[in-house]
């Protein structure tokens, strides 16, 4: 392939992935970028053409169609060191922990976290861990969440999996250390994606018997409001960029619209304070609650 460095980003067909692949081909790199379907492997390959982007067709929870995916890139690198792999790709199943169905939670787990494992597994040796091969070691960056240390109500299932991210993340880094190969996190808030579209469509009917029906849709419409006015993608693909090319980037890089009030206040207020603001907020407190179906 060219001289441009290579970089492997998962989930680049729209959102936060979009805008890593636009800003990184912008940057001079070469994207080898998954996407799950042929109508987006073909969508932009036209729209970035080959010589700054490969498509690699795969799940995150497949690990065969994964390794298919590390064997192309290997073949493509010609022994050259792939300079980041950037774990970007995931979902979020909403739903209180009480009534949510165990499968859809261990889905949320299997994408989130174990997913970004088998991608990471499949490709460190590419970034110098556990070979030699011709340049410096690259580096991993994780795509986490401000959901990594505050859980909301309703994104159990989400907070948990980033939760377990963050640690592997820190477990990770440490042991890479011997091969050179740093991992960095990124830790965004809310970002004006076209996920809030796909959120506004959340159907909680399936709660409406439970007590927790009128808060969730609470939450739902205050998520949608205020997510649509978060900064842009291109403000976490800016991080993304100085994760990857900072001679020494911090382990954790967060994004958020107001620094002070959308990250030190939450992590400041006791815990207990927190909650009550939260119960109040979406409608969680005893003299909220309706019978269940009303």
């Amino acid at each position: 392939m060219s001289e441009k460095r290579a970089i492997v980003v998962t989930g680049v067909s729209t959102g936060i992935g979009l805008a890593l692949l636009e800003t990184l081909t912008r940057e001079g790199y070469h994207v080898f970028g998954s996407v799950r379907s042929a109508a987006d492997r073909d969508r932009l390959a036209a729209a970035f053409g080959a010589g700054s982007f490969t498509p690699l067709v795969f799940d995150v929870t497949d690990v065969d169609a994964i390794a298919l995916a590390a064997q192309e890139v290997e073949r493509r690198l010609d022994g050259a060191t792939l300079a980041g792999l950037v774990n970007n790709a995931g979902a979020a199943f909403p739903g209180p922990l009480l009534h949510q169905p165990l499968e859809e939670f261990r889905r949320q787990i299997e994408v989130n976290l174990i997913g970004q494992l088998a991608v990471t597994q499949a490709f460190a040796p590419l970034l110098g861990a556990g070979e030699a091969r011709l340049g410096a070691p690259g580096r991993i960056v994780n795509m986490s969440s401000v959901a990594g240390s505050v859980a909301a109500p309703f994104l159990g299932a989400y907070a948990a999996s980033k939760h377990a991210l963050e640690g592997c993340s820190d477990a990770l880094r440490r042991e890479l250390m011997i091969y050179g190969v740093d991992v960095v996190v990124i830790e965004p808030g809310v970002v004006a994606t076209p996920i809030w579209d796909k959120a506004e469509q959340t159907d909680f009917a399936a709660y409406d018997r439970t007590v927790y029906g009128p808060a969730a849709r609470r939450l739902k419409k205050w998520a949608v409001e205020n997510g649509r006015l978060g900064p842009p993608p291109e403000r976490v693909a800016a991080a993304v960029l100085r994760a990857l090319r900072d001679p020494r980037p911090p382990a954790r890089i967060r994004v958020v619209p107001n620094y002070l009030l959308d990250w030190v206040l939450p992590r400041m207020l006791p815990t207990r304070l927190l909650d009550r603001i939260i119960a109040r907020r979406i409608g969680l407190r005893p003299q909220d609650r309706r019978p269940a179906g009303s």
